[in-house]
């Protein structure tokens, strides 16, 4: 093996390191909230619970049916605050990365998000002035390493992405903003996560 391949290999043996360290991280901070939120949902649910059963009992003759149904409504209300809440700190988590971790979280949505490697990527103003060139070099050798086409360029037109990135490939654009991101996780797992929250 001569130089430029030791060092070659060298760098994406690096590259794949940093990456699998901040997926730990991340599903980490991930368990983390879910444990938080799972711990706050049950005091909420035992209250709410509490309260329905204390009005239920009060009412129990003429609004039986009524009293069962409000607490439903504000059982159901208290599950979607604490979605919510969730994925708003999964917003605010996201927008306060910055440095390394937030190069190598646009460069690992770029290689996963990327059809044929030869798209331009488009950046907030001050992502591409900060991070552009990094997070370019960084996807185009995350996909050299997994052996596609490795030909992402940074576009010179800027969007406010409000954090994330979007692919352009001439007329398709590949919208990987962290707002869209979150809202489709949101729409794929809301009963997974609501289910892991108050199974």
């Amino acid at each position: 093996m001569n130089g430029i391949e030791k060092i070659t290999s060298r760098i994406l043996d690096d590259a794949k390191n940093e990456a699998q360290e901040v997926l730990d991280r991340a599903t980490e901070e991930a368990q983390e909230v879910l444990a938080q939120f799972q711990a706050q949902a049950d005091r909420e649910y035992e209250e709410l619970t509490r309260r329905g059963a204390e009005r239920a009992n009060e009412r129990e003759k003429n609004l039986e049916g009524a009293s069962l149904l409000e607490v439903r409504k504000q059982t159901l209300a208290a599950k979607q605050d604490t979605l919510d809440r969730a994925f708003t700190m999964a917003a605010e988590k996201l927008s306060a990365l910055t440095g390394d971790d937030y190069i190598a979280l646009l460069a690992t949505l770029a290689a996963k998000s990327t059809y044929g490697g030869n798209e331009q990527i488009i950046l907030s103003p001050e992502d591409a002035k900060e991070y552009g060139k990094a997070v370019i070099k960084k996807a185009n050798a995350l996909l050299k390493e997994q052996g596609k086409e490795a030909n992402l360029t940074l576009s010179s037109e800027t969007r406010p992405t409000g954090g994330g990135l979007i692919l352009n490939d001439g007329n398709i654009e590949t919208n990987c903003t962290f707002e869209t991101l979150l809202r489709l996780t949101r729409n794929n797992v809301a009963s997974e996560v609501a289910n892991t929250l108050f199974g």
